[in-house]
């Protein structure tokens, strides 16, 4: 339910957002609507007997559109015959084949699927001796120009808000050349080299000015982990730091964000305070949390000038004055607090866990308490989380393998020898980022078992409580997963038809950069639809990266410093991702030092706006099966273009130039 008024977004964002932006709920509504327009210009340009010029990009946030147009191609006779495109960049050096680079990429996820001509295909090479760049770059340019100029660039954004590989100090001219990668982009894309020491430092990119000579530009963003540097883009002055926010100088670019993405919008995050607003609960517990946070007052003590002095006055005037108000907010934050005798008891719970320390990081707190409920629980670990191994940690096991092995006489003794000598040879000539041998895959894969095994027994749980699901979209061996598929599905409907659970958890998180989290929650929701028994109650709870705001969180969960002290132990047993974990993000800190600051800070949190003071914090939000999970107050688009007879973009949106014809959502 939206708590937003139906004026149109533009009307009321246009004081801060300084390029047309729109709101989705979820990525697909995004990916179908891009590729929509894609295809209505090459079906336009080819009835004109024109071609269509497409600027594109790689990465994870393209993929969908690329799947539209392959079933539309497929499905409908979208003919790519007439297509020329243009790669925004590629990683130097790199090999075509080599599994990193996106000349492979563009072929395995699109152009291999379409009927595109190999020759009007251009992507930047990353595999030509370092003296010649230069003159490919300038050619590379020159090709531009004769295709007649790029139609539609498809952006996503670093961040670092470098848009292609434009990185801090981009100048608005630049054109098509060598860049060295900063640190943060290269630390970003150390997942999918598994290691930052194999990310290449330099690429080749298209320039700032290239980008912005196309005719449209449509930049897309999911995730929390974009939040900040988006509104930054939308919001920001012009800046070379920044190359995203050029784009506000296009006349016909267009942000697509889903909701995670666009959580940092003034609109979204504060939307008091550029426009008028209706005030339901949920939208006056966050006003009152955030001016508590303004004015360091607890939520009691705020009084009706802290209210006029900071947007809120037709909030005060709902109630007309801030003492009943206060009491209204204070009394449903203090409902939010939950101790173990308010939690569930003997009830049938399953707790999904994306990867196999999920459970103990995020919810570790909860899953002790609900164990000493006497609940029927289990923990069912969705992926098997191998690519996250190091290797020395596999040749550790192997250590103790061969000792094992000498230490006992064994049946079979000849078969152990042989596999070890098999993964040590193929480990001694492994090259940096090259997918594990599939003997390499199941120890890493055994590992990891073993040590969520460990993690819940910490709490007095028994090892059969844990069941590894293994769901067939992770194991590619790669960063780089598969769709979710029927059989993903199948078989987390089975667990749920099996066990029959009348509550269960599930990890809601919305930063995880490289998407496992939003794969595993799409599963679950999917089995869900399927499921024929009552629709069980869902409890969300964030990953490794960050904790639901007080605000937006339905439950509250308080440790003592020993039950957080006891959670730390249980994610200790997970010592394949402790000191140095594969996948760290952007934040340095061990997953433990994250989980103390964040459950803790919750607690301070909940501490100065005045509620009882607490050691420690989870939080979670709850849900009926088919209710959004988090940023309800946002007001979304549909997404659905509504082009006119023509099939043009149409004028411009309210109060805004160059904008889109699209439809906008009314209030929920």
């Amino acid at each position: 339910m939206s708590n937003t008024t139906a004026t149109p977004l533009y009307a009321t964002a246009s004081q801060r957002e300084r390029i047309p932006t729109q709101i989705a709920e979820e990525y697909g509504e995004i990916a179908l609507a891009v590729a929509n327009r894609i295809a209505h210009l090459i079906r336009s340009n080819s009835a004109a007997g024109q071609d269509t010029v497409l600027g594109l990009a790689t990465g994870s946030t393209p993929v969908g559109i690329y799947q539209h147009l392959i079933r539309m191609h497929r499905e409908e006779g979208l003919d790519f015959s007439g297509v020329v495109s243009f790669n925004l960049d590629e990683y130097f050096p790199m090999r075509p084949d080599s599994i990193h680079s996106y000349h492979r990429f563009m072929w395995e996820n699109f152009f291999d699927h379409v009927n595109i001509k190999p020759a009007n295909v251009h992507i930047p090479r990353g595999d030509i001796p370092r003296e010649d760049v230069e003159e490919f770059c300038r050619g590379y340019e020159e090709a531009i120009r004769e295709a007649g100029g790029i139609d539609y660039q498809i952006l996503g954004i670093g961040k670092t808000g470098h848009i292609g590989f434009n990185e801090p100090g981009s100048s608005r001219d630049s054109r098509t050349r060598m860049v060295a990668l900063d640190s943060i982009t290269r630390k970003d894309a150390a997942g999918d080299f598994f290691g930052e020491e194999a990310v290449p430092i330099e690429a080749i990119t298209m320039g700032v000015a290239s980008i912005m000579d196309a005719r449209e530009v449509v930049l897309i963003a999911t995730g929390e982990h974009k939040a900040p540097i988006v509104r930054q883009a939308v919001e920001g002055d012009p800046t070379p730091d920044v190359a995203a926010t050029f784009l506000q100088q296009h006349p016909n670019a267009t942000m697509f964000l889903d909701g995670a993405a666009a959580a940092e919008l003034t609109r979204v995050r504060t939307p008091w305070v550029v426009g008028e607003v209706t005030w339901g609960r949920k939208l006056e517990i966050q006003a009152v949390v955030w001016l508590s946070e303004v004015t360091q007052k607890s939520v009691l003590r705020l009084d009706t000038r802290d209210y006029r002095e900071n947007h809120l006055s037709s909030l005060i005037t709902k109630y007309g004055s801030a003492g009943p108000l206060n009491g209204e907010v204070f009394n449903a934050l203090i409902s939010k607090i939950r101790g173990r005798s308010k939690l569930p008891r003997d009830k049938r719970i399953v707790v999904f866990s994306p990867h196999p320390d999920d459970d103990v990081i995020s919810m570790g707190g909860m899953l002790h308490k609900l164990h000493q409920n006497g609940n029927d629980l289990v923990v069912a670990y969705q992926t098997s989380g191998n690519i996250a191994v190091f290797d020395h940690e596999v040749r550790r096991y192997l250590e103790f393998l061969r000792r094992f092995e000498g230490g006992f006489e064994l049946t079979g003794a000849g078969d152990i020898r042989s596999l070890l000598e098999d993964v040590d040879t193929f480990l001694a000539t492994k090259e940096p980022g090259e997918v594990d041998a599939p003997a390499v895959q199941q120890l890493k894969r055994i590992i990891r078992e073993a040590e969520a095994v460990s993690g819940i027994e910490t709490f007095g749980m028994a090892r059969q409580q844990g069941r590894f699901l293994n769901l067939p979209f992770y194991q590619t061996g790669k960063v780089k997963k598969e769709p979710i598929g029927p059989r993903d599905v199948e078989i987390v409907l089975d667990l749920l038809e099996e066990h029959r659970p009348e509550l269960i958890f599930v990890a809601g998180d919305l930063s995880d950069p490289h998407g496992t989290h939003r794969m595993c929650l799409e599963a679950v929701h999917r089995a869900l639809d399927e499921y024929s028994g009552e629709a069980p109650e869902v409890w969300y709870y964030r990953g490794a990266w960050q904790e639901w705001p007080v605000a937006d969180a339905d439950v509250l969960v308080p440790m003592s410093e020993e039950e957080l002290r006891e959670k730390i132990m249980a994610i200790f047993k997970h010592q394949s991702q402790k000191d140095k974990a594969p996948f760290p993000g952007l934040d340095d800190r061990e997953f433990w030092q994250r989980v103390e600051e964040r459950n803790t800070g919750t607690a301070r949190t909940v501490d100065s706006l005045g509620l009882p003071e607490y050691f420690a914090m989870e939080a979670y939000v709850v849900r009926r099966k088919g209710q959004p999970i988090a940023f309800e107050h946002i007001p979304t688009s549909s997404l659905g273009i509504e082009y006119p007879p023509d099939g043009s973009p149409g004028g411009a949106g309210p109060g805004v130039p160059g904008g889109r014809n699209i439809r906008l959502a009314q209030e929920r």
